[in-house]
């Protein structure tokens, strides 16, 4: 069985795992998928490095690889701060310049690009507005496991790529996502490695995608959300994790959540989580 296969099955199983080169012993969680400090012998701390397992790429990706920090656009909701950490499973060690592509819906429901009302799986109301121009319109290539849906429009919302820097951390401004029919809440991410980012068109290019996974929201903060505006507007009933069957089978990804003013969540959070990924690793694609 291959190391990724091996961490993969032990799912949400705590793991201790070894860097030789430095002696470096690091604890993590493959559970909650977010940083386990503990100390070195230098007396340093580093993020856990469990390897993240692979989830499915879904219907909605389009690879646009537009290098934005603030996602947003117009679209309203709980101001959300999505912080990773990408670090190589095998030693510990942040990869600078990991390039980590998310997408997600807004809180209608609805993916940039879609029709909630004409998809299956969607909901909410149709984007409106101006659509951008020199957005690419042809399918992405691979991955989907056969769902990809083809694109109805040129909107971008919630959609970007940043790079990680010396630490591994690579940040996103959006909000807090909404559902759509049989899932949980979730934000997508691709980590891809090795290419570039043209200066002038600031998109991300080349390189290979090593990891493809899906980003989780905990029940209790979840139901707060769905009281307030805009998303108490959408009708749909809300998967909870429990009855995520893609969330079931990953066990990983939950994301660690604190506001970012006291007490009150609904002016902002900030949402950590580490990925531990394979840098040479090109999973088939899902």
């Amino acid at each position: 069985m291959s190391r990724r296969a091996a961490l993969t099955a032990m799912g949400g199983v705590g793991l201790t795992v070894g860097a030789a080169a430095g002696g470096v012993v690091l604890v993590g969680g493959a559970d909650s998928g977010t940083a386990t400090p503990a100390s070195a012998a230098s007396g340093t701390k580093q993020p856990s490095c469990v390897l993240s397992p692979e989830s499915i790429e879904g219907p909605y990706y389009l690879d646009y690889e537009m290098v934005r920090r603030n996602v947003t656009e117009d679209r309203p909701g709980v101001p959300l701060i999505l912080r990773t950490t990408v670090v190589d499973s095998r030693t510990c060690r942040p990869i600078p310049k990991a390039a980590v592509d998310i997408w997600h819906c807004d809180a209608g429901g609805v993916y940039s690009g879609y029709d909630g009302n004409t998809l299956p799986g969607g909901g909410g109301t149709p984007p409106t507005g101006t659509p951008p121009t020199g957005a690419p319109t042809g399918p992405p290539p691979g991955g989907g496991g056969g769902m990809h849906q083809e694109p109805v429009n040129d909107l971008t919302f919630l959609r970007g790529v940043q790079l990680a820097n010396g630490h591994g951390d690579a940040e996103f401004a959006t909000v807090y996502p909404g559902w759509y029919q049989g899932r949980a809440l979730h934000i997508h991410v691709k980590v891809h490695i090795g290419g570039k980012v043209d200066p002038k068109k600031q998109t991300y290019t080349g390189g290979h995608v090593s990891h493809t996974g899906q980003l989780y929201f905990a029940e209790d903060l979840a139901e707060k959300v769905a009281k307030l505006s805009p998303y108490k507007d959408n009708t749909l009933e809300r998967v909870k994790l429990e009855d995520d069957f893609i969330y079931q089978q990953a066990n990983s990804g939950l994301l660690t959540i604190r506001p970012l003013h006291k007490g009150r969540f609904e002016r902002g959070l900030l949402a950590t989580i580490t990925l531990g990924v394979d840098p040479t690793a090109t999973p088939p694609a899902n």
